[in-house]
C-alpha cells in the first residue's frame, strides 16, 4: 500500500520523506527521535569557532546589472566533530553565499539545479524554486511555490532592487519540500545598500555581521534526521549559527550590528544577553526602523530579519557574553537551546568610525508613514487547522492548484491601502504569517500596541498563540502573489493561499509564465 503525501495528511498519519511511503514505514517513524544522536556526541557549546558564510560574487556585471550563477549541489559537512553529514547548498556552501548589490543595481541570477534525481537520505525528488524573500520582484521570479526547477534544470531570476535598504534572505520555496530542502541548507542572506543607510555612522564592513539562525536534529550516523511527526513542525536539540553549532565569535570593544535571520523551519526564539543589557533594534525586515529602539530582549519566528546593535565597549577584555534564547510558548526544547552563541570580548584596537546609533534612521519611511484612515477596506486572515488540514480562511495551496492557480483569497487594487488583520485562534501553535510583494506597518496585537521590536517595515510577523495581529499594507505592482505559514512545515502541508493585485491596464505577468529550462539549453549569462 502506498500513500501520497496529502493522503498521509488527511490519514492523520505523518512521513520522514516527501514521497508516497509504505505504511508500515510511516508507522515506524513514529519514534523517529529515538534514533537522533546521543547527547554525549554533539559539540558542547562555545568550543567552535564563529564564522560568517562567503560573499558572493558576480560573474560579470555592465553598465545597470550584476549578473550571478548559482548551483544547487549536495555537499558533505562536519557540523558535529568527526561526523560528515550529507546536505544540499548554494555554491557548495550552507549557508549559501551572502549576495551584496546596491539600491537600483539589477541582479540576473542563474540558479541551476544540479542536485540528484533523489534526496540523498530522505529519497524524494529535490525539485525546487527560489524566493527572494523580502524582494518586489514580479511574479514569476518571485518563487512562487509551483513555479519548480527539476534536478537537470536552471532558472533565470530577476531582481530589481529599488526598494530602500534592507537585508533579506533567498531561500528554497519548492511546493511540498520547502522544509526539507531549507532545512539542509538551501538558504542565504542578501543584503540591498542604499545611500541613506551607507552614511549613517552604524556599523559597516567588518563590524556588519549575519548571523544565520537554525536549528537541526542528527541521526547517530550524522545525516539530519527529518520527521514530520503531526505536521507540527520540528525542533531540532544543535543550534547553529552560520552553519556552525553554538559557536564564539571574538568581538572588539565597541558595537557591531548583527543581521539576525532566524532561519529555522519551525522553531522560534525569544533573544536576549546573559548580562542583562539592553540591546538597539535598528532595522526589521523591510529595513531600517525611522528610530532605534531599545530592547532588553525579543522574540522572532521563522523568516523573520532583525538588524540589531550590541555595544561591547562595556565589557571588559576576556569577558564573555552570552546570547541567549527563552524559548517561546510551543516550542520544543533540550538542555542546551537556551544559549545560540557567545562573544569573546578582546582587546584590540579599531577604527572609531561608523560607532554610533543615531536617535534618528529612517525618518521618510514610506510604509511607517501609512495611517489608518487612508485603508480602502479591511480584510481578515485566518491562520487554521481543520480536520488535519492546515488552512488560511479554509483554503489550501490544493485549492489553489486545483483553480489552475486563478482562486484568490483578496484582489486589493494597485495603489490601494488596506487592513490585513490575522487570527490565530489555537492555543497550541504560533504561525509567522509572510506576505510576498510587500511590506507593512503593524497597527496592533490583541488591541494594544506593537512590541518594540515590531516597529519597522515588516513582511513576516509573529501571530503567536490565540493571538490578532492587524497591519497596515499599500499594494504596489501587480500581479499574483502567496500569504502562508513560515512553518515550513506547515506550508509544505498546504497552509499557503494567493492574493492579487489588479490594475486597470491590465493583469500582471502570470507566476507560472517563466518556467525553468534544460541546462543543456542555458545560454550564456
Amino acid at each position: 500500500m502506498t500513500l501520497s503525501r496529502r493522503d498521509l495528511l488527511k490519514a492523520g498519519v505523518f512521513a520522514t520523506a516527501a514521497t508516497a511511503l509504505p505504511l508500515q514505514r510511516v508507522v515506524r517513524a513514529a519514534s523517529a527521535y529515538d534514533s537522533r544522536m546521543a547527547a554525549s556526541k554533539l559539540p558542547q557549546p562555545f568550543t567552535i569557532p564563529f564564522a560568517t558564510p562567503p560573499v558572493a560574487r558576480p560573474v560579470r556585471t555592465d553598465a545597470t546589472t550584476d549578473y550571478y550563477s548559482f548551483t544547487m549541489t549536495t555537499a558533505l559537512a562536519e557540523l558535529v566533530p568527526g561526523y560528515r553529514t550529507p546536505l544540499l547548498s548554494y555554491q557548495g556552501s550552507v549557508p549559501g553565499p551572502t549576495v551584496k548589490v546596491a539600491q537600483g543595481r539589477r541582479v540576473v541570477a542563474r540558479h541551476a539545479n544540479l542536485l540528484p534525481a533523489l534526496h540523498p537520505t530522505l529519497k524524494y525528488e529535490p525539485w525546487t524554486s527560489v524566493h527572494l524573500h523580502g524582494s518586489a520582484s514580479l511574479p514569476q521570479y518571485d518563487g512562487y511555490a509551483s513555479d519548480i526547477t527539476r534536478p537537470g534544470q536552471y532558472k533565470d531570476y530577476v531582481y530589481p532592487n529599488v526598494q530602500p535598504a534592507r537585508t533579506l534572505w533567498y531561500h528554497d520555496h519548492g511546493v511540498h519540500h520547502t522544509a526539507e530542502n531549507a532545512y539542509h541548507g538551501l538558504a542565504a542572506q542578501y543584503h540591498l545598500f542604499d545611500p541613506n543607510e551607507q552614511a549613517l555612522p552604524i556599523p559597516h564592513g567588518e563590524f556588519d555581521v549575519p548571523l544565520v539562525l537554525s536549528d537541526a536534529v542528527f541521526k547517530a550516523n550524522g545525516e539530519l534526521l527529518f520527521t514530520l511527526e503531526d505536521e507540527s513542525g520540528l525542533w531540532g536539540d544543535v543550534l547553529l549559527v552560520n552553519g556552525r553549532p553554538w559557536p564564539v565569535m571574538k568581538v572588539k570593544r565597541r558595537k557591531y550590528r548583527f543581521r539576525v535571520l532566524d532561519a529555522s523551519i519551525s522553531r522560534s526564539y525569544r533573544l536576549s544577553l546573559d548580562t542583562g543589557d539592553p540591546m538597539w533594534i535598528i532595522g526589521t525586515d523591510g529595513g531600517l526602523m525611522p528610530a532605534p529602539q531599545q530592547v532588553t530582549s525579543f522574540r522572532m519566528l521563522s523568516g523573520e530579519r532583525y538588524e540589531v546593535v550590541i555595544d561591547f565597549s562595556k565589557y571588559r577584555a576576556g569577558q564573555r557574553v552570552v546570547l541567549k534564547n527563552t524559548s517561546p510558548k510551543n516550542n520544543r526544547d533540550y538542555p542546551n537551546t537556551d544559549r545560540i552563541m557567545a562573544f569573546d570580548v578582546i582587546a584590540d584596537s579599531f577604527g572609531t568610525a561608523d560607532n554610533a546609533i543615531p536617535d534618528v534612521l529612517d525618518p521618510v519611511s514610506s510604509v511607517m508613514a501609512l495611517r489608518e484612515s487612508d485603508a480602502a477596506r479591511t480584510r481578515t486572515f485566518r491562520f487554521h487547522r481543520t480536520n488535519g488540514e492546515w488552512k488560511v480562511n479554509d483554503t489550501t495551496w490544493k485549492d489553489i492548484e486545483e483553480s489552475g492557480y486563478r482562486k484568490v483569497s483578496a484582489d486589493p487594487r494597485r495603489g490601494d491601502t488596506e487592513i490585513w488583520e490575522f487570527q490565530n485562534n489555537s492555543g497550541g501553535w504560533f504561525h509567522p504569517v509572510h506576505v510576498h510583494l510587500v511590506d507593512f506597518r503593524v497597527l496592533s496585537r490583541n488591541g494594544q500596541a506593537p512590541f518594540a521590536h515590531e516597529l519597522g517595515p515588516k513582511d513576516v510577523i509573529y501571530l503567536g498563540e490565540n493571538e490578532t495581529v492587524r497591519v497596515l499594507v499599500k499594494f504596489e505592482g501587480v500581479g499574483r502573489y502567496m500569504i502562508h505559514c513560515h512553518n515550513l512545515v506547515h506550508e509544505d502541508h498546504d497552509m499557503m493561499t494567493q492574493f492579487e493585485v489588479l490594475d486597470p491596464n491590465g493583469p500582471g505577468d502570470d507566476p507560472m509564465g517563466t518556467p525553468a529550462r534544460l541546462l543543456g539549453q542555458a545560454p550564456p549569462l
